[in-house]
């Protein structure tokens, strides 16, 4: 594998360790998914990753050609902070803006910068694409903004990302919202993350 730079590969090797050490069957009832010979199962953004335990590697073991897979240190040590501390949720009707889960208000700076912006300069300049890639994934339309729609991350969570179109007098805009469930399921710096990798993914559809 290769390390993009010293600020991914020190995160990933912490967590990598402490992935060695934990008790794989807890993890999988936790998780409420499978773990046979070696490899834990798990479906995130519609792409099935098989994740071997203790000694991780992680392979990809089931997506559909036009699906995007996750890639880089970055997504890697979110899917072991994922399998380490995630927990499986029921399903939660509501959705709340990233501020109003909980430490929103400390991680709204990167937030705002990783993903509300750089969905709204990508995106909104090409909605056309925007929706196209969308439909790949398999995203549930909603009539929000100019176009909307609605992912699953994984289990019972949920995403709606709406994006608005820039014109000459307004530059583009974006918002992502998440189910109500993340409060309790996801830490503020992998929700951040995880708003990232759908915006990652979503590009490489385009």
């Amino acid at each position: 594998m290769q390390v993009e730079n010293h600020k991914e590969e020190v995160p990933f090797e912490h967590y990598r360790q402490r992935f060695a050490a934990m008790d794989a069957a807890e993890a999988a009832q936790r998780l409420h998914i499978p773990f046979e010979n070696g490899e834990f199962r798990l479906r995130v953004l519609g792409v099935t990753y098989a994740v071997a335990h203790p000694d991780y590697a992680l392979r990809v073991e089931k997506a559909a050609e036009h699906l995007p897979t996750l890639e880089g240190l970055h997504a890697e040590t979110f899917l072991l902070r994922l399998l380490l501390e995630g927990k499986a949720a029921a399903a939660d009707s509501d959705f709340k803006t990233f501020r109003e889960l909980p430490w929103g208000e400390v991680y709204i700076k990167p937030f705002t910068g990783r993903v509300l912006t750089r969905a709204a300069f990508t995106f909104g300049t090409r909605l056309a694409a925007f929706c196209q890639a969308a439909e790949r994934m398999g995203g549930l339309p909603l009539k929000h903004g100019d176009a909307a729609y609605e992912f699953t991350l994984w289990d019972n969570y949920r995403l709606r990302l709406i994006v608005w179109e820039g014109d000459d007098e307004f530059p583009p805009n974006a918002q992502l919202l998440y189910s109500a469930n993340f409060g309790e399921g996801f830490a503020a710096e992998d929700r951040v993350v995880a708003g990232d990798l759908l915006i990652a993914a979503l590009k490489a559809a385009m």
